[in-house]
């Protein structure tokens, strides 16, 4: 867990200059609902951009992003989850499975986005 929280904090300073990019933040996203989005929404907030799958080892550090989620969601932090399953097929599921999953396990309440695929040229 403190190796997570170690690399959390080195996403967060990252992500919260990265932020600031204009290119950064206009690229388009869809949530976990399929509507359009962008980063632009969390202009001024620290984030903590992870890469999710629930059929990954680390699959219970969701536990722990919802409750640093809950507890400074309101002081400008926000957990940002991004399934993919690129690598080794840990996010098979579709949007919805993932959602509920998500929701049933874990009781997430941090925003959540479209299953990206991330490998190829």
């Amino acid at each position: 867990m403190k190796t997570i929280f170690a690399l959390a904090t080195l996403f967060i300073a990252m992500t919260t200059f990265a932020a600031d990019s204009p290119n950064l933040a206009s690229i388009p996203l869809k949530d976990i609902n399929g509507k359009d989005t962008s980063l632009k929404d969390y202009k001024g907030k620290v984030l903590l951009v992870v890469n999710v799958a629930s059929k990954c080892g680390y699959t219970p550090q969701y536990a722990g992003l919802e409750s640093t989620y809950r507890k400074y969601k309101d002081k400008g932090f926000a957990v940002l989850g991004f399934p993919c399953n690129d690598f080794g097929a840990q996010e098979p599921g579709t949007n919805d499975e993932i959602k509920q999953f998500c929701s049933s396990k874990f009781d997430v309440s941090f925003p959540l986005f479209d299953k990206l695929h991330v490998k190829g040229a």
